[in-house]
């Protein structure tokens, strides 16, 4: 449900020009998420939200996660907690996870700096990662069934 929740905050916060946590927190009741100020505010510094400058001139929420960092804890326990199987076909990987945890997912591998990873694709429960050559494919898959084995 955390995941769950979680992704749509970074569906909610990329759609919307969403300036407070009661505002977030609306949003979330509106689409069925029961949650306390505590609750959203928890979310808010798990997802490492900032506050930007948007182009009509108020402060709204947005992802401030550096697309420079190394792979993180919380990539790994997301990756875990929601992956179910992971396979390569040609250039593509793709990953089956719990159903409303595949955007999650994507943001994670987003967030990382995986080599040869061109861009990903979410969906509900699948994610598909495009990778530069098909050789580096199984590559992908190797690391990430590490990660998942490491439980």
């Amino acid at each position: 449900m955390r995941y769950s929740r979680q992704n749509a905050i970074l569906d909610l916060i990329n759609e919307y020009e969403i300036e407070t946590q009661e505002k977030l927190a609306a949003a979330l009741r509106e689409r069925g998420y029961m949650v306390t100020q505590a609750t959203v505010s928890r979310d808010i510094k798990e997802l490492q939200l900032i506050k930007i400058l948007s182009s009509t001139g108020k402060y709204k929420y947005a992802t401030g996660i550096s697309r420079e960092k190394p792979i993180s804890d919380r990539f790994t326990k997301i990756f875990r907690d929601t992956v179910k199987t992971v396979a390569s076909a040609g250039n593509i990987v793709v990953v089956k996870t719990l159903s409303g945890c595949a955007n999650a997912a994507a943001e994670a591998v987003d967030t990382t700096t995986f080599p040869h990873i061109v861009g990903t694709l979410a969906g509900d429960n699948t994610l598909f990662i495009v990778v530069d050559e098909a050789e580096n494919g199984p590559k992908l898959v190797e690391l990430f069934n590490e990660m998942l084995s490491k439980k």
